[in-house]
This record gives structure tokens, C-alpha cells and sequence, in this order.
């Protein structure tokens, strides 16, 4: 008789030690709470024979959305691959295909199959968890919102991985601009268990969305104890943090925040240097002098791991949103050859042949390169051209993946560019849906006046 687990789903190991570190392993997946990879390792040595805990190292391994990453990521795939079988129970069967489809690019593949087990098996915390990661990466929304949605009710509120579930679909709910209903599920979260930094996480998204700047700021220093050490998700919240003083328009606060938690000497891994560029360019938008800080970014960026070594080709081309946003620091600082080297390399390999069955393939062919073209163009001085290819990449920017308050980067700087150029209409059209969503922040304020458009503050 096959095995189960606390939440009755089959599982393909009879050692208790092999399985309590998985099940510490899943919530720290979800929580956060430093990485997993000790934990499966006590898995594996526990229970040698079991593929499940090769699969999950894979997949967080390939979750990190870093393709010097992968060579491991492959390895423990292989080692599952060998150990599966038969006699593995088929929900573990479809994990290790779902991750296989990851590390081949083939992420809507991937949530296809986790949806797949999900109907069956809605208490599958790996397969919710996995599922909203992927599905934000491909910038899938109503997935976003939908999957969690399906399963929450299966749940049994006293499990202690529910709370991690319900704040994957409080953030699911605000990515819909269900605004109300995903602070509530957040908040209920957080009730339910303080230490959950992705509901944290969803509510202070809901904020942004709102305007609610100072209640955003105030909002992260309530759970600040919870979220700031030893917490994988720390550097996307300080830099919600900074986003909310920025909000404010608090340069020397933001300056504050990023030098206390977002520069260079602190980023470990390409998903917090994202959120580091970002908050940087925001403020050069604004007349910041970032280019040192940007120009020590870009010099820790390990954008070329493995490049020449047999390994792979570096990180140019594995994942478009972290293409553009390394781009960033290169225009930073000014190094406009190299920005131009970069994004001949992402095209060289993101739209290769033999990569077009990859999702990220398309993606990269009709939003990034015309994306980073555009923010090539405005460093340059050139806002026309510019604001031109902004706007056409801003009709399909969901696709590039990550949320709404990450892509309105986009949007400030077409604000910036039509400020500086020609295209005054189109910044105006631009405030009008913006004061039309939130109400007016100084930020927004400010884009108003640099426009010249008092008329869409008076309407507002």
C-alpha cells in the first residue's frame, strides 16, 4: 500500500526522517525561511531510493530563474529520472515531468501538468506553490488567481501550510485588481500565521496598486521582525520599501534603503539585483545620480556564468524580465557599448532555432527586444524613438512576467520620455488612465507638473 502524507496525498517514501525533511523543506519553499537545500539533502541520505526529493532540489534550483543554475538543476533531474518508476506514486511522476519541462523552458507545458494534479489533488502545497511561481514568471494572471481559488476551499484552515496557500491567492486576487478581497485573505493569512512574508508581500502589493504610500511603508515596518533577517523574500520587501518612499517622492529615504539593503555588496542571487536595478532606474528617471551605484551592480552581475566553460552560454536569453532589468545598470552607468553587446547576445539566444519551442522565445522576439530597444533609445537621448517602441512593448507587457508594480516601470518611463520629447499627447493619455486607477501620490504629482498637465490633477 502506497505511503501518505499529513495531508493524505501518496508519497513514494516509508522513512519518517526521509519525509519530515521534505515537509520542512516544502515550508520553507513557501515561506521563505532560508533555502531547502539542506533539508532535502537529509531526504535524500535519509532515503536514498526516493525521487522526490531530487525533483524538488531541481525545481528550486530552476526557480531562481538563473541559467548558471541549471547544470545542477539537471543533475538531480537525472537522479530522479533514475530512481522514478512504477512504483513511484503518478503525483510524483508528474512533478518530476512538470520540472523536466522547466529546465527546458517549457514553463506553460510545466503548469499545465501542475493544474492537472491539482484537480486531483488540491491539498498539493508543491504544486501550488510551484504553479503561482511559474505562472508569475509567465505573467499569467488569471492563473494567478484562478489556481489557488480552486483549492483553497480543500484546505483544512489548521493545517500549518494553509496560511502560504491563502497569501498565493490573496496575491492572485490583487494581480486581478480584486483589491479588497486580497487584502482581506492576506490579512486572514498573517492571523493565521505571522510568519508568512508572501501575504506580507500581497497586501503590500494591494497598497501600491492604491496609492496608500505611507500605509504601505507603515504596513512593512508592522511585520518588519518577521520578514528582515533570515528570510529569502527580505530584498523584494525592502524594495517595496523603497517603491513606497519613492511613492512619496523621498529621494534621500530611498537612497537610504538602497544602500542599507539593495546595493551591490548585498545581492546573492540575479532576483534581488532585478529589484535593485529597478528602484534605480526609477530614480534616475526622477534626476538621481545613481550611475556609481548602478555602475557596481552591473560589475557584480554574473551575467556571463559558464559562458565558454561548456556549460551553457551565460544568463543572455534564459529569461527576458531579467534581460531587460540587467540592461539597466549598463544604461546606468553609462556603458552604452556594452548595453549593446548584451542585447545582441539575449537575441542571439533567446530567438535561436532550436530555442523556439521555449516559452521564453516569442516572448523575447515581440516584448523584450523592442522593450529594451526603447530603453536603449531613451538613454541615448533619443525620447521619441524611444516612447515609440515603449508604448507598442506596453500593449504585451504582461507576457514579460512579474507584477503590475514591477512593469510600471515601463509607464514611468514612457512618462519620463514623453515629458522630454514630442509626444506630450500620449504622456497625457498616460496620466489620465494613471489618475483614473489610484489617487494622485506626489510621484504622481510630479509627472503632472513635468508634463505640464494641472488639468488631470484638477479632474482627479
Amino acid at each position: 500500500m502506497t505511503a501518505q502524507d499529513a495531508r493524505g496525498l501518496p508519497i513514494g517514501s516509508r522513512s519518517a526522517r526521509a519525509r519530515a525533511a521534505v515537509d520542512v523543506a516544502l515550508w520553507r519553499m513557501m515561506s521563505f525561511y532560508d533555502t531547502p537545500i539542506a533539508d532535502l539533502d537529509a531526504a535524500i541520505a535519509a532515503d536514498p531510493g526516493w525521487a522526490l526529493p531530487h525533483t524538488m532540489k531541481a525545481g528550486y534550483l530552476a526557480s531562481l530563474t538563473e541559467a548558471a543554475l541549471l547544470p545542477e538543476a539537471l543533475a538531480h533531474l537525472a537522479a530522479a529520472a533514475a530512481l522514478s518508476g512504477a512504483q513511484s506514486p503518478a503525483r510524483e511522476r508528474a512533478h518530476l515531468e512538470a520540472v523536466q519541462r522547466v529546465v527546458d523552458g517549457r514553463w506553460s507545458g510545466a503548469c499545465r501538468i501542475w493544474d492537472a494534479l491539482l484537480i486531483e489533488h488540491p491539498r498539493d502545497a508543491l504544486a501550488l506553490q510551484w504553479a503561482q511561481l511559474w505562472d508569475f514568471y509567465r505573467g499569467d494572471a488569471a492563473a494567478l488567481r484562478a489556481r489557488p481559488a480552486r483549492a483553497v476551499p480543500e484546505w483544512d484552515e489548521h493545517d500549518p501550510l494553509f496560511p502560504h496557500v491563502l497569501a498565493l491567492w490573496a496575491f492572485g486576487l490583487e494581480e486581478n485588481n480584486c483589491h479588497g478581497q486580497a487584502e482581506e485573505a492576506g490579512r486572514r493569512a498573517l492571523a493565521l500565521d505571522p510568519r508568512a512574508p508572501w501575504a506580507v508581500h500581497a497586501v503590500a502589493h494591494v497598497m501600491e496598486m492604491q496609492g496608500r504610500f505611507d500605509d504601505g511603508a507603515a504596513w512593512l515596518r508592522q511585520h518588519q521582525g518577521a520578514w528582515a533577517e533570515g528570510n529569502g523574500f527580505a530584498g523584494h520587501l525592502w524594495w517595496h520599501t523603497a517603491l513606497f518612499r519613492l511613492e512619496g517622492l523621498d529621494i534621500a529615504g530611498t537612497l537610504r534603503v538602497i544602500d542599507g539593503h539593495l546595493a551591490a555588496e548585498h545581492m546573492q542571487i540575479g532576483l534581488q539585483r532585478v529589484d535593485a536595478a529597478s528602484a534605480l532606474w526609477r530614480l534616475h528617471l526622477l534626476g538621481a545620480d545613481v550611475a556609481a551605484r548602478a555602475a557596481a551592480l552591473q560589475a557584480g552581475w554574473p551575467l556571463n556564468a559558464g559562458q565558454g566553460q561548456g556549460e551553457g552560454e551565460g544568463e543572455a536569453g534564459h529569461y527576458t524580465f531579467n534581460d531587460v532589468h540587467a540592461l539597466l545598470p549598463m544604461l546606468l552607468a553609462g556603458d552604452l557599448a556594452a548595453a549593446e553587446r548584451w542585447l545582441a547576445r539575449c537575441a542571439e539566444r533567446a530567438l535561436a532555432a532550436d530555442d523556439a519551442r521555449r516559452d521564453n522565445h516569442a516572448v523575447a522576439r515581440e516584448v523584450g527586444q523592442p522593450l529594451a530597444r526603447g530603453l536603449l533609445a531613451f538613454a541615448r537621448g533619443e525620447v521619441d524613438a524611444g516612447a515609440e517602441l515603449l508604448y507598442t512593448a506596453r500593449t504585451q507587457a504582461q507576457r514579460l512576467g512579474g507584477s503590475h508594480a514591477q512593469r510600471d516601470l515601463i509607464d514611468q518611463t514612457l512618462l519620463a520620455a514623453c515629458a522630454r520629447g514630442q509626444h506630450r499627447s500620449l504622456g497625457r493619455a498616460l496620466l489620465n488612465e494613471r489618475v483614473l486607477a489610484k489617487p494622485v501620490t506626489p510621484l504622481t504629482r510630479h509627472w503632472i507638473e513635468t508634463l505640464g498637465e494641472h488639468r488631470a490633477l484638477l479632474r482627479k
